[in-house]
């Protein structure tokens, strides 16, 4: 088994804290001395492992009294939670959000581990090639529209 390092441990700490209440508002310079980190590298963790497309909101207020407060996005419904990733690729996706939108879909129970894998290994760059994150946003759009069409039972 793999050891954690520093990085995981601090994504491991905050998602701690947003299972406990949902939200996890927390102090970069307080954070960074738990740590025994510059505070830049929490900076990493919030922008590299609580992004959008893993399904996290991140807020932060600048200052004396400044926070930055973390949330898990929560959809009524899958078809919301499908629409609402639709709506957010453009013409081009790196590999690395495709792969954070598909961890999502399996975390979610819309696909299966099996089927993230394959979806995975079918688009990254070495296969799809020069054009990738244009193919890569088609597929991930037509993929979206097919798991979220009518009769599909999510």
């Amino acid at each position: 088994m793999a050891t954690k390092n520093t990085s995981d441990n601090i994504e491991d700490y905050i998602k701690n804290l947003l299972a406990q209440s949902g939200i996890a508002e927390i102090k970069r310079s307080l954070l960074a001395d738990t740590f025994q980190v510059v505070p830049s590298q929490i900076n990493y963790v919030i922008k590299t492992r609580f992004t959008e497309s893993r399904g996290y909101t991140v807020e932060s207020k600048r200052g004396g009294g400044g926070y930055i407060r973390i949330a898990k996005v929560h959809f009524s419904d899958k078809h919301q939670m499908l629409g609402n990733l639709q709506a957010t690729i453009g013409e081009q996706i790196s590999q690395q959000v495709y792969e954070d939108i598909i961890q999502l879909l399996f975390e979610d129970e819309v696909i299966s581990e099996r089927e993230g894998h394959l979806l995975l290994v079918t688009a990254c760059d070495e296969v799809l090639g020069e054009d990738a994150p244009k193919i890569r946003a088609r597929m991930l759009r037509k993929l979206l529209q097919r798991l979220d069409r009518k009769g599909f039972h999510l």
